[in-house]
C-alpha cells in the first residue's frame, strides 16, 4: 500500500513538472531525455509559483496582527491551536503542492540542461521554494532530482530538519546562481544576480546569521543603481497591475489573466480588500494604531503609506487596486525590504545607530515622515524596534509580518498573549501524510 501511494504522489508531480509554461496555458513538451532547449521546463518552475502566492500572503497577515478573518472557522488563524488543520485544502495544500511541482521542474533543467544561465535560474526557484516551504513547516521533504519511476518505492520522504535544508539546498543553489546569473532579466520577471543576493541575505536573517547576511545585502543595496534598481519616487506607485516590475522590484512571481492559475480560490487582493465573505473586513485595527503611533514624526499632510495600505472606515487594504487583479504581480523582494533588512544586519552587528538610522531615512523621506532622532534612539535595541516599527508600516500586506515576528521573536510582545512555539509554524497537509503511509509526519500540535 506504501509504495502504491508514494507512486501516485511523486509521480503526479514529476509529470506536471514537465507540463505548464509561463506565458500560456499550460501544454504538454517532450520528455527530458528528448529535450535540448529546457527552457519550457525552467517556464514550468516560474508557473507553479503562482499556487503559492494567496497562501503565503494569508499566512503573512492573517496570521499576523494585519489582518483578520470572519466567518468560522477561518478565525482559527488568529487562536494559535491545532484547528488550522481543516483548512488544508484552501492554503496549506495547494501551497505544498505549488511549491514541490516548482522543485521538480527546477531538477529536470538542473540535471539536464547545459546552458548555464537556465541552471542559475533553476537553482534560485529551488532555493526559493525550499525556503517558503521551510519558513511555513519547518522541517521538510528534500527532492533534489528528478525521481526516475522506478525508484519511488524506495525514495526518502522523511522530512529533513530546516536546518539542513538550509545549509546543504537553499545556501549552496544560491551560491551556485550567483556564479551564473547577471541582471539582464531584471525587467523580464526572471531570477538575476541581485536577485539571488537579495534572497541569500534574507534566508541568512531568517537563519539569525548576521554576520553572513551583511555583506550580500550590502551587496544589494549598494550596486542597486548600477543593476537597474531604484527606490520610486511615490509609495504608491510599487504597487497595482501597471506598476509591475517597476524600478524597485527585485523579483516579483508574474501573474496573469490570460494564464490559467491552479489556485481555485480567492487571490490575495480579494482577501486584502474585504472581497471574500470569509473576511469582509480583514482589517485589523492594531494595524491602524502603528499608523497612529507616527502621527507625531509626519510632516504635513500624514504618513503617505496610510492610505495605500489601509481604509479605517470600511477596514480594508487598498494597496492592490481591484481593477487588473488577476494581472497583479506578487512582489517577492523589493529594494525597501531589503534597505530594512540590511539596517537590522548592521545592527545585530554592532555598527553604530547613527550609520544604522541614515538608511531609514529615504524610506521615511518617501513616507512624509521625518527623520529619526539620532540623539534619541541611540542603542542597539532602540534602533531594533524602530527597524521592526518601520517593516510593519512599509511592508503591510506583503505577506512577511508573521514571518518577521517569528523570525525576530517578538510573536508574544506583539501578538499580545504567549503563543506555543508549535503554532509558529503551520500543518503539515494531512494528504501528504496519508498518501506517504505517515513517512511524512505532521507538526507537534496538530
Amino acid at each position: 500500500m506504501k509504495t502504491i501511494y508514494k507512486l501516485v504522489l511523486v509521480s503526479v508531480l514529476f509529470l506536471a513538472a514537465c507540463e505548464s509554461d509561463l506565458d500560456q496555458v499550460p501544454e504538454n513538451i517532450a520528455t527530458s531525455d528528448s529535450l535540448e532547449d529546457f527552457t519550457g521546463v525552467l517556464n514550468a518552475a516560474y508557473y507553479y509559483q503562482l499556487g503559492a502566492v494567496t497562501p503565503m500572503a494569508v499566512m503573512g497577515d492573517f496570521r499576523a496582527d494585519n489582518a483578520l478573518m470572519d466567518e468560522e472557522p477561518y478565525p482559527a488563524f488568529d487562536r494559535f491551536n491545532g484547528d488550522l488543520t481543516i483548512m488544508e485544502d484552501q492554503f496549506f495544500g495547494p501551497f505544498y503542492t505549488a511549491l514541490y511541482r516548482s522543485i521538480l521542474s527546477s531538477n529536470n533543467v538542473i540535471e539536464n540542461s547545459s546552458d548555464p544561465n537556465l541552471v542559475g535560474q533553476a537553482k534560485f526557484l529551488r532555493a526559493l521554494s525550499y525556503f517558503k516551504l521551510v519558513q511555513v513547516f519547518g522541517d521538510v521533504t528534500i527532492i533534489l532530482t528528478t525521481v526516475d519511476i522506478s525508484d519511488i518505492a524506495t525514495y526518502d520522504l522523511t522530512r529533513q530538519p530546516a536546518l539542513d535544508v538550509y545549509n546543504d539546498v537553499i545556501i549552496p543553489d544560491l551560491q551556485d546562481a550567483l556564479t551564473t546569473l547577471d541582471n539582464s532579466g531584471l525587467n523580464e520577471g526572471r531570477a538575476t544576480e541581485i536577485a539571488a543576493q537579495a534572497l541569500l541575505g534574507k534566508v541568512y536573517m531568517h537563519m539569525g546569521n548576521f554576520g553572513s547576511a551583511e555583506p550580500f545585502l550590502a551587496s544589494v543595496v549598494n550596486g542597486a543603481s548600477s543593476a537597474g534598481v531604484s527606490l520610486q519616487e511615490n509609495y504608491a506607485d510599487i504597487f497595482g497591475e501597471a506598476n509591475d516590475l517597476n524600478s524597485e522590484i527585485i523579483f516579483a512571481t508574474q501573474r496573469s489573466g490570460s494564464v490559467v492559475d491552479e489556485y481555485g480560490f480567492s487571490e490575495f487582493w480579494e482577501w486584502f480588500f474585504g472581497l471574500d465573505t470569509k473576511a469582509l473586513e480583514p482589517l485589523d485595527t492594531d494595524l491602524i494604531a502603528a499608523f497612529d503611533a507616527v502621527a507625531n514624526d509626519t510632516l504635513v499632510g500624514g504618513d503617505f503609506r496610510r492610505v495605500v495600505n489601509i481604509n479605517e472606515e470600511e477596514l480594508k487594504s487598498p494597496k492592490y487596486p481591484q481593477t487588473g487583479g488577476p494581472d497583479h504581480d506578487w512582489i517577492e523582494m523589493r529594494l525597501a525590504d531589503v534597505i530594512l533588512l540590511y539596517a537590522e544586519a548592521l545592527n545585530e552587528n554592532g555598527a553604530a545607530a547613527e550609520d544604522v538610522l541614515d538608511l531609514l531615512d529615504p524610506l521615511r523621506t518617501r513616507a512624509n515622515l521625518t527623520v529619526l532622532d539620532h540623539n534619541e534612539i541611540n542603542t542597539q535595541a532602540l534602533v531594533r524596534q524602530a527597524i521592526q516599527d518601520e517593516r510593519r508600516l512599509e511592508l503591510a500586506f506583503e505577506g512577511q509580518r508573521w514571518f518577521d515576528l517569528v523570525r525576530t521573536g517578538t510573536v508574544d510582545a506583539e501578538i499580545g498573549e504567549p503563543v506555543n512555539p508549535n503554532y509558529y509554524l503551520f500543518p503539515i497537509p494531512i494528504s501528504e501524510i496519508l498518501a506517504s503511509d505517515g513517512e511524512i509526519t505532521q507538526n507537534p500540535g496538530y
